[in-house]
């Protein structure tokens, strides 16, 4: 291999990289039209919600300041037990509210970035800054297929690695 093409490949492993850790929220999010019922549509597994299906969250506006969290899924099968978990969501300052902190237990805090909203807020894709984390939520259990497409195209192109990409089941 010459070293043209060495150092062609190394300068665009480099820019990769780059472009990973910059990843980008949406500039403003209406925290009023945010609120309600969201259904997962697919995430990259994570051990806390290891057996969910049907998983839904909740988000309400509290009068303190911040976000009320709830959480549910029903653990193992379709049908199976009602699993909940209820937590507070802090926005960062002058993140236009698309970066908020997450607390289910105190003192931990974990980083909750929207990082695409439809205009009508019909779905979100929510992250964190190491793309450790990702859901794909929509107002409905079920998405339009072409519109998920979209999602992860845009997906791809932030540098998510959609090979851990797992749809999320519902009755």
């Amino acid at each position: 291999m010459s070293l043209k093409i060495i150092y062609l490949l190394l300068i665009t492993s480099a820019m990769n990289t780059l472009n990973a850790q910059k990843l980008q929220t949406v500039p403003f999010v209406n925290l009023a039209k945010y609120a309600g019922k969201w259904f997962e549509i697919a995430s990259f597994p994570q051990t806390f919600q290891k057996g969910c299906h049907n998983t839904i969250a909740e988000y309400t506006l509290s009068d303190k300041g911040y976000v009320i969290v709830e959480n549910k899924c029903n653990r193992d099968s379709l049908t199976g037990k009602l699993s909940s978990i209820k937590g507070k969501a802090f926005v960062d300052k002058n993140s236009g509210n698309a970066k908020l902190k997450v607390q289910f237990f105190w003192p931990f805090r974990g980083k909750y970035w929207i990082i695409d909203l439809a205009d009508d807020y019909s779905y979100a894709v929510v992250s964190n800054p190491s793309k450790k984390y990702l859901w794909i939520l929509c107002r409905t259990s079920t998405m339009d297929s072409a519109i998920y497409e979209q999602i992860l195209e845009r997906l791809k192109q932030k540098g998510f690695d959609l090979s851990k990409l797992q749809k999320t089941k519902h009755i």
